[in-house]
């Protein structure tokens, strides 16, 4: 009498297992070769990182970094003609726009860790960075203890959001918490004193702070609340279309052309306003750089 039931239940098993094992079975460069279309997720305000020239218009190190990175995907698909375009993504939906396959790189300020490395697969970092707090020039806070019954601002879906309710459990919860829904909205916070100090990655801080109307006006603390590599995104449980994007990536890396590239986006004048970013590489970029990894960002300490 349970036979039926049970060659049922097998059966429906069976079904699970085999739609599990399609899922699993990602095949980017195949999808990328049909289409003859390479989306890189881009930013619109990510620092010198990835930013906007205008309508359709995307530049930065991570951009340039992917451009670099599509150059090798086509040899590798052997495509006579490779369409590059570029998909604006947010904080909130980068991570399921890579998952879902709308997007092949994901070349923002996506910090990579434990967490998201359950969703996604990143490529080895070439830009570690601290996340720290910006505030006005003129203020008396000098680090997160003077921090309690401030308010303070971060980028929604962003790693800073995590250092801000840190910030204010360690302070008994006296802390204000007011999130913008990008970067620069985050600064602007700031800016009209709607906030009181802004915390995101130093470099994003450093490059808005320079493209502001007074650069005088702000100063970034010292204090490092984490540290974390930033990373390109890619599609997980595909070791074919990883192994392509590793390789172009650490050749970059051993090759001293990243760090060319470093100096061109931190170091030297850059569009739109032809201002330097002034932030040399620290020690932990230049030690990924001479040895890349997908390592997560709990293997990162502060220093």
């Amino acid at each position: 009498m349970q036979l039926p039931r049970i060659h049922a239940l097998a059966s429906a098993v069976a079904l699970v297992l085999s739609m599990g094992n399609a899922a699993a079975q990602v095949d980017t460069l195949k999808s990328i070769k049909e289409s003859g279309k390479l989306v890189i997720g881009v930013r619109d305000a990510s620092g010198a990182m990835s930013f906007t020239l205008g309508p359709g218009q995307y530049t930065g190190f991570h951009v340039e970094i992917c451009e670099r990175i599509a150059a090798d995907i086509k040899a590798a698909a052997k495509l006579d003609k490779l369409n590059v375009t570029y998909q604006l993504v947010t904080p909130q939906n980068r991570i399921a726009l890579v998952r879902n396959g709308t997007v092949h790189l994901e070349c923002g300020t996506t910090t990579n860790n434990a967490a998201r490395q359950q969703d996604v697969a990143f490529a080895p970092t070439l830009f570690v960075e601290g996340v720290r707090i910006a505030v006005k020039a003129s203020s008396p806070i000098a680090g997160t203890s003077q921090l309690e019954g401030k308010t303070v601002a971060a980028t929604t879906g962003s790693t800073a959001v995590q250092a801000v309710r840190k910030i204010g459990k360690d302070a008994g919860g006296k802390v204000t918490e007011l999130l913008g829904k990008d970067n620069s909205e985050g600064f602007l916070l700031l800016e009209t004193g709607r906030a009181d100090a802004f915390v995101a990655d130093g470099q994003i801080l450093a490059t808005l702070i320079s493209r502001s109307r007074e650069p005088a006006q702000y100063k970034i603390l010292e204090p490092v609340l984490s540290v974390e590599p930033i990373a390109i995104m890619i599609p997980k449980d595909d070791p074919a279309f990883k192994a392509v994007v590793d390789k172009s990536v650490i050749a970059l890396a051993k090759s001293g052309e990243v760090s060319r590239l470093y100096d061109k986006w931190f170091m030297q004048p850059i569009p739109p306003q032809g201002i330097k970013v002034g932030l040399p590489a620290n020690a932990q970029t230049k030690a990924a750089w001479a040895n890349p990894s997908d390592k997560p960002m709990e293997d990162y300490a502060p220093r």
